[in-house]
C-alpha cells in the first residue's frame, strides 16, 4: 500500500505543476484521496462486501466529489486532477499512469447487469474536462480525449478524439513522442478533422472558380462562342476559412 502511495505521489508531481511537495499532495488533493479509499472499498467488493464497499466509496464521494464504483478496476499511478464531478462505472477499468480531469464520466450505455458496460481504459490515456466516454469498449493506450468530447466508439492507441460525437483526429505511432503528456488531452497543432475536410473543399471550389474564369476567358479570346452566365457572390475562401475556424 505505502509503495503504491509514494507512486501516486511521485507521479502527480510530475504531472502537476502546481503540486509543490509531497506533503501537499498527500493532505490537498482529492483525486489521491478518492484512490487510496477506492482501494480500500474494491478490497471490500472483492471479499464480498459489497455494502461495505459501496458505504466507503459513498464516503469519498462526499468527502472529494469523486464517484468511483468500487468494482471499477483503478491501475497504479492513477491521477484525477481536481476531480470534481468525475463519475467511474462499476466495469470500468482505467490502466496504469492515466490522467483523468474534472468532470469526466467512464459510463455505460447498457442496462443488463453483470455484463461489461463501461470503457476501457489501456495505459497511459489522458481525458480532459467534461469528457464522456461510454460504453464497452477500449481506449487504446496513449491515446487523448479532448475536454467536452462526447466518445461512443473505440479510440486505437496513440491517437486523439476530439468532437461530439468524437472524430480521431490523427493516430501517431507507438515511440516515444506518443508518450509526451498533454494536459487535458490537448495536443499541439491539433485540429477538428470536420474543420479540415470543410477548409480543403473550400479551397478546392476557389481553384476550380480560377480555372474556369482562366477557361472562358481564353475561349472568348480565342472567338468560340462562350454565353455569359448569370454572375452570381464571388467565393471568398478567406471569409468561409475564418469561419470554420
Amino acid at each position: 500500500m505505502f509503495s503504491n502511495l509514494r507512486d501516486d505521489i511521485h507521479s502527480i508531481i510530475q504531472r502537476d505543476p502546481a503540486a509543490r511537495n509531497g506533503w501537499e499532495v498527500l493532505t490537498c488533493y482529492p483525486g489521491l484521496h478518492a484512490v487510496i479509499m477506492h482501494r480500500w472499498a474494491h478490497a471490500c467488493w472483492k471479499l464480498g462486501l459489497k455494502w461495505v464497499g459501496r458505504f466507503i466509496s459513498y464516503l469519498a464521494r462526499v468527502l472529494t466529489g469523486i464517484e468511483i464504483h468500487p468494482g471499477a478496476t483503478i491501475g497504479r499511478r492513477v491521477f484525477i486532477d481536481h476531480g470534481f464531478g468525475v463519475v467511474i462505472g462499476e466495469t470500468a477499468v482505467v490502466g496504469d499512469d492515466c490522467t483523468i480531469y474534472q468532470g469526466v464520466t467512464l459510463g455505460g450505455t447498457t442496462l443488463v447487469a453483470g455484463t461489461k458496460r463501461h470503457p476501457t481504459l489501456e495505459r497511459g490515456v489522458i481525458v480532459g474536462a467534461g469528457a464522456q466516454v461510454l460504453g464497452a469498449f477500449t481506449v487504446g493506450e496513449y491515446a487523448k480525449i479532448g475536454s467536452n468530447a462526447v466518445v461512443i466508439k473505440p479510440v486505437p492507441g496513440g491517437a486523439t478524439a476530439v468532437g461530439n460525437p468524437a472524430h480521431i483526429i490523427r493516430k501517431e505511432e507507438q515511440s516515444r513522442s506518443a508518450q509526451l503528456f498533454a494536459a487535458y488531452g490537448v495536443t499541439p497543432n491539433g485540429d477538428d478533422p470536420l474543420s479540415k475536410a470543410l477548409r480543403g473543399l473550400i479551397d478546392h471550389v476557389a481553384r476550380q472558380d480560377e480555372q474556369i474564369e482562366r477557361l472562358t476567358n481564353t475561349m472568348r479570346e480565342a472567338g468560340l462562342c462562350c454565353p455569359k452566365l448569370t454572375e452570381g457572390d464571388k467565393l471568398d475562401s478567406e471569409q468561409l476559412n475564418r469561419l470554420v475556424d
